[in-house]
């Protein structure tokens, strides 16, 4: 009896432990609909889960996001994941995502493709609906990010454009640090395939408000809502995706530090 006392002990001792160096807040290995609190998707979209192709080489799942233009839509074409839990105003933090564009994606003409983004409900207001503040994205080949600043009914948006150059068919990763502050006390770094192409400090990172943003990871054809139109001649877009992570250290949101 007293032997099982001093084990149950122990093993609470290691659990205390390993709650308090538990890092990572959210973790996905590219399950879908499972680990997400809602998806979207819009017009003829899609978003599955699938095993034929995958990050790293351990097999397991990704996910798959689509997007198909339609000349006679005038809608936006979101294919996202949704975990509602992204930050507040305050908060820092570590997000990282692995993505890959399908092997044959058009680059040129450069049109404007989202890859992940934050983004919170403001239709409360009467200044904008759901209103993203950073964002994640290529303009032809080139990955693209932004903070969004001030407040929602007088938004400034701040681009940073040409970071790194993206390939078709292979698989990139993508890390973020940010401290959402609006008092010129924030910073946002940007990670790409592990080179920090981003860096920028004593900066406002967000606007003047305490409510929750989302973050999402998936595929949003923006660029052919925002355009009127596509620019091209591919009209189905594929993107997948895996190892999304959330965390206070960079480890938690790398791709290639956790499994």
């Amino acid at each position: 009896m007293q032997l099982m006392l001093i084990l149950n002990a122990v093993l609470a001792v290691l659990a205390a432990s390993a709650s308090t160096s538990a890092t990572q807040t959210f973790a996905n290995r590219g399950t879908v609909p499972a680990g997400w609190d809602e998806t979207q998707v819009e017009h003829e979209g899609t978003i599955s889960q699938v095993t034929n192709i995958v990050y790293g080489t351990n097999g397991g799942t990704a996910i798959k996001a689509t997007q198909s233009y339609d000349p006679g839509y005038t809608g936006r074409y979101h294919s996202e994941a949704h975990h509602f839990q992204g930050y507040h105003r305050g908060d820092e933090g570590f997000y990282g995502f692995a993505f890959r564009l399908q092997e044959d994606w058009q680059f040129s003409p450069a049109q404007s493709y989202n890859l992940a983004q934050f983004i919170a409900d403001f239709s409360d207001t009467g200044c904008d609906d759901f209103m993203p503040s950073s964002m994640v994205w290529i303009v032809g080949n080139q990955l693209a990010s932004r903070v969004k600043t001030n407040t929602v009914c007088a938004q400034v948006t701040t681009e940073f454009m040409n970071l790194a150059t993206v390939s078709a068919g292979t698989w990139h990763k993508v890390e973020i640090q940010a401290n959402w502050q609006n008092d010129g006390t924030g910073y946002y770094k940007l990670w790409f395939d592990g080179v920090e192409v981003l860096q920028e400090f004593n900066i406002d990172t967000t606007i003047d408000d305490t409510r929750e943003f989302q973050f999402r990871v998936g595929l949003y054809a923006n660029g052919w809502f925002d355009d009127g139109g596509m620019l091209g001649t591919q009209p189905l877009r594929q993107v997948w995706y895996d190892q999304i992570g959330i965390g206070s250290v960079f480890a938690d949101a790398d791709p290639d530090q956790w499994s």
